[in-house]
């Protein structure tokens, strides 16, 4: 289930990120006059079409769901009725042309605004980015950060929850930042400011990075009293009960929640000697975690929640939005920011400054995409904006192939005052198709190391 799960949303968002694509070009084709004989959603087998007339576009939906192709007269792809000629994308002037060609990764960019707008506007609901425990040797440890301190800004851009926290320190880290100002405050309300400072070879692996940061979110001490024992659990079957205290696991004495699940965990199959206090009275039960498989890890479980204190959630979290008109401005400033951020990370990757496992393939975007969704609309949405800004940014890079390298093909047709021979062309896209195909494979190795990591 987890599997179809993951599958179906990588499949909605991978097909509206490009077929929205795709219709940037159907739609600026159409309104310069270029004859569109097919709009495609979806690749392979047709599932269905619709024509008006034999001389209207065909739309399609078609049986494989990633994508979507335009289809446009064009002398180079096949031979064209006389009547059709003018319509012709290759008879087009250089500026019709190179909207075309540029209309697919703005649309792009702009479903990524809009998309960003939205979770602005809607609104979003995190953990406060308030600092638990603090490891030593850690760049947060060396910057004197402290348990219990609330990160109000970094580089003096506010941040309202946990994931924009950490999000904006490791983008700056990444971005070349040698030095990043992070504004807390402690308990007291009295407000600091801690400098986290890094080198170039700190920064070439974003996973290494954020391990290496040492931040931890804040996470309460919860007494460990049994709330709901769920049918078939280990937790059942030993004979614990709503509202037992645990008092110890093999001896050891258990102060909190996370302290005994920590402890389970670690303990599939094994039989753990639990003591516990039920109505004042104290009694000993021996208990056998399951064994659960949690990505590449086994772990144990018992079956059982904790008592929540009222109103601990509540004050652990918060939420985020801005009102229709000021989350306009704030959209554009978040798309222009990643896909500079993106720019700089491939410029990095290029020059060996930064390592390839920054990459993202397909098996991590397809987790990204389950996950995403698990968590909510606005986290989904979220998601979907990230990843148009990513193919927006890569279809404009110079590759030919891309829409890039067309457009950088068009810039040397406007520069010598006549288009690039279509010997050349050809050349260079074979060119850019194994760069392509370079690209995808080494995604697709990090991916697979990634699970075996």
């Amino acid at each position: 289930m987890d599997f179809l799960h993951t599958l179906f949303f990588f499949i909605v968002a991978v097909g509206i990120l490009v077929s929205f694509h795709e219709f940037g070009h159907f739609w600026v084709a159409r309104k310069t006059g270029v004859k569109v004989l097919r709009f495609s959603v979806g690749f392979g087998k047709v599932l269905w079409s619709h024509q008006k007339t034999p001389n209207d576009t065909e739309y399609v939906l078609s049986a494989i769901p990633l994508g979507g192709y335009v289809k446009m007269v064009d002398e180079r792809e096949g031979a064209v009725k006389q009547e059709d000629l003018p319509f012709a994308f290759n008879r087009q002037s250089l500026w019709v042309r190179t909207a075309i060609v540029a209309a697919g990764p703005t649309f792009n960019l702009i479903l990524a605004i809009a998309l960003f707008w939205g979770v602005l506007v809607l609104g979003e609901t995190g953990l406060k980015p308030v600092l638990g425990e603090v490891k030593q040797g850690t760049f947060a440890a060396t910057a004197g950060f402290v348990e219990g301190e609330e990160i109000i800004s970094v580089n003096e851009k506010a941040t309202k929850t946990w994931t924009e926290a950490m999000g904006t320190i490791v983008t700056s880290a990444m971005d070349g930042d040698p030095s990043i100002k992070v504004k807390v405050k402690n308990l007291a309300d009295e407000q600091n400011e801690r400098v986290l400072t890094f080198t170039e070879n700190d920064t070439q692996d974003s996973e290494k990075l954020f391990d290496r940061l040492g931040f931890k979110p804040w996470s309460p001490k919860i007494k460990p009293i049994l709330n709901e024992v769920l049918p078939n659990g280990a937790a059942l079957a030993a004979g614990l009960k709503k509202d037992d205290l645990i008092i110890s696991a093999d001896g050891k004495p258990i102060v909190d929640w996370m302290q005994w699940v920590d402890y389970v965990k670690k303990r599939p199959d094994i039989t753990i000697s639990v003591i516990v206090e039920r109505q004042g009275i104290r009694l000993t039960l021996p208990i056998t975690p399951k064994s659960e498989q949690n990505g590449e890890e086994t772990e144990g479980k018992i079956g059982a929640s904790v008592v929540m204190p009222e109103g601990l959630m509540k004050s652990m979290t918060v939420e985020y939005s801005l009102s229709p008109f000021d989350a306009i401005p704030e959209a554009f400033k978040t798309t222009y920011d990643y896909s500079i951020m993106t720019l700089k990370m491939m410029g990095k990757m290029l020059i060996g400054k930064a390592s390839v496992k920054n990459l993202s393939g397909p098996i991590s975007i397809a987790q990204i995409a389950g996950q995403s969704a698990s968590m909510g609309l606005v986290y989904f949405i979220r998601f979907m904006a990230l990843v148009s800004v990513s193919l927006g940014v890569l279809n404009l890079l110079p590759i030919p192939v891309l829409d890039g390298g067309h457009l950088l093909f068009f810039g040397v047709e406007a520069i010598k005052g006549s288009p690039v021979s279509e010997k050349i062309q050809i050349f260079f896209q074979q060119i850019g198709m194994a760069l392509l195909m370079l690209l995808m494979v080494t995604a697709v190795v990090v991916d697979v190391q990634r699970l075996f990591d």
